[in-house]
């Protein structure tokens, strides 16, 4: 069964499967802090809690859970290690927090998996003049695929290299023709 749970600050849903959904409304100190009716949408786009504590002596400390981290640390933390410790959504949707769609990645992962900021729309794909250059970053470097005559063109090809690369851990462009 799916859950969704508006966000406190958004029309945007946070989504659950039943075991996420049972243990935010269950664990002790979630339900003490009223967890699950105090989750907002951050700017990034992920869910989050933040609460401001007085402590005794009259200062202040800001709490800060951020919803798909809790998710993972409790169900998923046995695929976590040294290297990949960063927690995704497959789909992309930060606030999609069932456990089929979060998994840990490397840093270089989730940096593949970002939005592109390119102008063409596609990740590695950069307009020149009248064509279309296509560049991949292979150990931290820019490296060239090739020049076309389409941007859909060039994100197929840097596709094929980044399958070839980094195989399901690679981005892939949703290359949209007509465009």
């Amino acid at each position: 069964m799916t859950f969704k749970v508006k966000l406190k600050n958004s029309d945007d849903v946070a989504i659950f499967d039943q075991a996420v959904y049972d243990y935010l409304t269950t664990d002790d100190y979630l339900v003490k802090i009223d967890f699950i009716n105090n989750i907002r949408k951050h700017s990034s786009g992920c869910g989050v809690f933040q609460k401001v504590w007085k402590n005794p002596d009259g200062s202040y400390v800001t709490e800060t859970i951020y919803l798909h981290k809790l998710i993972a640390e409790k169900f998923l933390s046995d695929s976590k290690t040294e290297k990949e410790n960063l927690v995704g959504a497959l789909n992309g949707n930060k606030l999609d927090c069932r456990l089929d769609n979060l998994v840990y990645r490397s840093r270089a992962q989730a940096s593949r998996q970002r939005k592109t900021t390119s102008h063409t729309g596609y990740t590695g794909v950069y307009k020149e003049g009248v064509r279309f250059r296509a560049v991949i970053s292979i150990d931290g470097k820019s490296s060239h695929i090739g020049m076309f005559s389409t941007a859909e063109e060039a994100a197929l090809a840097y596709n094929r290299i980044s399958k070839k690369l980094y195989g399901d851990k690679g981005k892939i462009n949703k290359v949209r023709w007509g465009s």
